[in-house]
């Protein structure tokens, strides 16, 4: 049976990853698609997205890296997929990926979504998230293929985050606040 895995991959992580390496066990063909998300600003093109997952996959002999641009049952029809494989992180995913589900179904009722639950140790883990983390040069050599994590570092180090300045009103008035007494002190000009 062959299976598609779309998403936007952008970029893939090791939570990816671990969905893949489940899914090419199961199915006799998975075939990864790099979908074009109108909605998103990606990080990579998509040629180099479907480049980075080939590279990370290429010991899978049953898993195929492709793009394209539509729905995904369109895809899937055109390859002759009958499942869509679907990761699922966290209840919010399942809400989103469940309501997916049942859309693709009126659009092609011969395609099933198959759902794996990711592995705990990347039940957190998403490409905001480390992009998120990359972009002020935290660690995320934990979270991707070491690749992706150079290619990620090349991307930031040629446009850093812009730090928000400090803007202080110039109309705003200095106020003088009273001296700050310690208990040992009293005012001066006091009578005891």
């Amino acid at each position: 049976m062959i299976a598609i895995y779309p998403g936007s991959f952008d970029p893939i992580t090791l939570g990816h990853l671990d969905i893949i390496e489940r899914g090419c066990r199961l199915f006799d063909q998975l075939i990864v698609v790099v979908m074009r998300n109108p909605t998103k600003n990606p990080l990579f093109p998509v040629n180099q997205r479907v480049e980075q997952i080939r590279h990370a996959t290429r010991h899978w002999s049953n898993v195929e890296v492709d793009s394209f641009d539509g729905l995904t049952v369109t895809y899937a029809k055109k390859r002759g997929a009958k499942m869509l494989l679907r990761g699922l992180r966290v209840l919010s995913d399942f809400e989103k990926e469940l309501q997916m589900a049942h859309t693709n179904k009126t659009l092609a009722d011969d395609i099933e979504t198959f759902f794996l639950a990711t592995s705990s140790e990347y039940s957190f883990l998403s490409s905001s998230l480390v992009k998120e983390i990359a972009k002020f040069s935290g660690p995320i050599d934990h979270l991707v293929p070491q690749a992706v994590a150079l290619d990620i570092r090349q991307c930031y180090a040629k446009t850093p985050p812009i730090a928000s300045p400090l803007i202080v009103p110039e109309t705003l008035p200095i106020l003088e606040s009273p001296p700050v007494l310690w208990p040992t002190e009293k005012p001066s000009g006091s009578v005891e």
